[in-house]
């Protein structure tokens, strides 16, 4: 028997917005007033080892359970229970209209969000390759909502859409053309959190939001975006999510013959480089001990602390590198756990930037923000929480509006 979305009424007016990790699944759910308002959101954490689950609302633990060791619950079972879960009345008479999706890889064809039909999934399987860390996790939890739920309509939102807008130049690698006919570009990622910061920077920096800005997302995957009033010129990663800064386990850039040599000499195949580039490397690889910058902060160590040096010499460099994308810098804006969270690798980074004219106030700092820097700075400093979750539910009304949709049959897919 078909489940039908967290009913309790005939009106749909809430949207889910699901995020797949490779062992956890994040759930938002917003209502669809002007402006969005969030109504609940928590997470599933080992899905198939040890399944948790746990839910919010307005700071409160709305919903708890934990499933047995060894059990594998999965996004199929995790969407199964989150479904039967909200039918239990905690949605307090809202129902689901449709399902939001993050999807990191929107390859050559999606240059926004995709109403999700049979050719859309193909399509994002297609471009498993391109992100096997991120793409395959969210094809799955799309299947899963199809099985639990095949009424409600479902939208992919890409987050190399946003760097759509860069200059040819930018997006080009120097290879024969044929490769670059193939889709073989420079497509950047965490688009959908720079799009969120974009669309607040009017509210909070409004001369940032006019000028020019790097938004550096630091997390345990990590980039940085040079916006030129508030729309994408230049970022760090590429074709991949593997490059340009240094990460939690992945290694940023990398001088491809150092590949080769690990191929010739260490016998490495794809998936064994694939294994170290993504899931060894970066401050877990350079630290020897841990890919949590919480951890690196408090170990005295001599190589967490060249771990985080590297971390910081990389933020540093492409601050500089994309500063000249954008001919010059009136703002920089952390985000992201590490940007929002860390105050000492923020103040690290704005220190090794006072070239640019960066002043830092370590009180402000230390506050967490929003502004950093002192008064007069000739290029000003911002904490901004990022919120990809809203930005998801933003393009999925739009997306429903667009088409017309009500719960029902899916329609066909647009782009």
């Amino acid at each position: 028997m078909e489940q039908r979305p967290f009913e309790t009424g005939d009106v749909p007016d809430a949207l889910l917005v699901l995020n797949a990790g490779s062992s956890s699944l994040k759930f938002s759910v917003f209502l669809e007033e002007e402006p969005l308002r969030l109504l609940l959101r928590g997470e599933f954490e080992e899905l198939s080892t040890h399944p948790r689950f746990v839910a919010h609302a307005d700071g409160a633990v709305i919903g708890e359970r934990d499933w047995a060791a060894g059990t594998r619950l999965g996004y199929e079972g995790a969407t199964d229970f989150l479904f039967t879960w909200g039918r239990g009345g905690v949605l307090g008479g809202h129902r689901i209209a449709a399902v939001g999706h993050r999807v990191v890889h929107g390859g050559m064809h999606f240059s926004g969000p995709a109403l999700i039909d049979a050719a859309t999934l193909a399509e994002l399987e297609a471009l498993i390759p391109l992100a096997p860390l991120h793409q395959p996790h969210c094809v799955e939890a799309i299947r899963a909502v199809m099985r639990t739920a095949p009424s409600v309509p479902q939208v992919a939102c890409f987050d190399t859409a946003f760097h759509r807008t860069q200059p040819p130049v930018a997006q080009a690698f120097a290879l024969p053309r044929r490769y670059a006919e193939e889709g073989i570009r420079r497509y950047g990622f965490h688009g959908l959190s720079y799009e969120y910061i974009a669309s607040t920077l009017p509210r909070t920096a409004p001369a940032a939001a006019e000028g020019r800005t790097v938004v550096a997302h630091l997390g345990n995957g990590a980039s940085m975006c040079a916006l030129l009033r508030g729309r994408s010129v230049a970022t760090t990663m590429g074709l991949t999510a593997l490059d340009g800064l240094m990460m939690g386990t992945r290694c940023g850039a990398i001088d491809p013959g150092a590949l080769l040599y690990l191929m010739d000499r260490h016998g490495m195949d794809s998936r064994a480089l694939e294994r170290l580039l993504y899931q060894q490397s970066g401050l877990l690889g350079v630290s020897g001990e841990s890919s949590d910058m919480r951890e690196l902060l408090d170990s005295t160590s001599a190589a967490a602390a060249e771990a985080l040096e590297l971390f910081v010499y990389r933020i540093h460099r492409e601050l500089g590198s994309l500063a000249a994308a954008l001919h010059g810098l009136d703002a920089v804006v952390f985000t992201g756990g590490i940007g929002e969270h860390a105050a000492p690798i923020r103040e690290r980074v704005c220190r090794a930037a006072g070239w640019l004219g960066l002043e830092l106030d370590e009180a402000a700092n230390a506050r967490g923000g929003p502004c950093i820097t002192r008064p007069g700075s000739r290029v000003s400093g911002w904490v901004i929480p990022t919120d990809e979750e809203a930005m998801i539910a933003h393009h999925t009304r739009r997306v429903l509006s667009a088409t017309s949709l009500e719960p029902g049959p899916r329609a066909p897919g647009s782009r």
